[in-house]
């Protein structure tokens, strides 16, 4: 809490934008009381020194995970949020504080479901490399590149076309656009919402590998497993509201491309520059980059200043 109220007072930003947490669902399900105390205690701890400052505009991080195994498709906002691990429910349960703050302190927010977020920057300078990795992209990777022996594949006899599990990837570029548009509405006086974001499409993972192989030149070595308890067979957006409130649809998100960026964090070539994509004017303060560049030909307010604080400052833990 010291080390937040420290930072905003130096800063002064105008909006929050809620990256911390811890993020890995077979982890949670083992370590849940870390889950609650960082995701759950810790976003507490960020509305109150927000409060505190007078920060009334919050854009907070959520995940398809608050779905569960998803009754229809594609999954829509209006979908049963029913969770099935710690935490897809530390998730939801964020984003139920964030709506009681503004009820009772007239705070504004903007909730976004991310679904497979995943690619590096374009411009070569981020990657996704986690330890322990256990993110299907980057792991496919690690085998084409003779990181790890082979990937496993688990389940072969779903029922879609070419029986392995279907989910929809966004890129990581695509998010970031996603969040400093829904900045700008907030900013600029838009209502408060709850947004997908997501593709609308499914990639599964024989076309993952294949894409690996293609834009790597490189073989794939796989072992099939049997299912896991618990993965359904699809899982994909629909992105149409966060089209028609946020202005927002992904534009570096198809496989070829995600893959292109991702590959040369695993020794496999460098990326091939992915077109650019105007960004509205956001004056960032990051420990990690800068912010992406980009221009807003339309009209806006003072533009808002954000600052990235490890979730280490607020309840112990690193960020993930």
């Amino acid at each position: 809490r010291r080390a937040l109220d420290r930072v905003i007072t130096t800063r002064r930003p105008q909006a929050i934008i809620h990256f911390a947490a811890l993020a890995y669902v077979g982890e949670s399900v083992g370590e849940p009381a870390d889950y609650y105390s960082t995701n759950v205690a810790g976003t507490i701890c960020v509305l109150d020194v927000a409060r505190t400052h007078g920060i009334d505009n919050i854009i907070f991080s959520s995940s398809c995970a608050t779905y569960g195994v998803p009754e229809t498709l594609p999954v829509r906002e209006t979908s049963p949020q029913n969770p099935i691990s710690p935490y897809g429910r530390t998730k939801l349960m964020g984003e139920q504080i964030i709506k009681d703050y503004a009820a009772a302190y007239g705070m504004k927010y903007a909730i976004l479901r991310y679904f497979n977020a995943c690619g590096a920057d374009p411009e070569g300078e981020l990657g996704e490399w986690h330890t322990p990795e256990t993110h299907l992209i980057p792991r496919v990777l690690m085998a084409a590149s003779g990181i790890i022996d082979a990937i496993e594949v688990f389940g072969t006899d779903y029922d879609t076309a070419d029986g392995t599990c279907v989910r929809d990837y966004i890129h990581v570029s695509d998010l970031a656009r996603a969040h400093l548009k829904a900045l700008m509405h907030l900013e600029t006086g838009g209502d408060n919402l709850s947004v997908n974001l997501g593709t609308g499409r499914g990639v599964s993972i024989n076309e993952i590998l294949d894409a690996v192989g293609r834009m790597t030149a490189r073989p794939v070595p796989v072992v099939h497993r049997t299912r896991r308890p618990g993965d359904p067979a699809e899982l994909y957006a629909d992105p149409s509201l966060a089209r028609e409130q946020l202005g927002f649809a992904a534009e570096l998100s198809d496989i070829d491309t995600i893959v292109r960026t991702a590959a040369p964090f695993f020794g496999l070539g460098p990326a091939t520059p992915a077109p650019a994509i105007p960004v509205p004017a956001v004056t960032a303060t990051s420990r990690a980059r800068r912010a992406p560049r980009g221009t807003n030909t339309g009209k806006q307010r003072q533009p808002a200043r954000l600052t990235v604080v490890p979730v280490s400052n607020v309840s112990g833990r690193g960020l993930a």
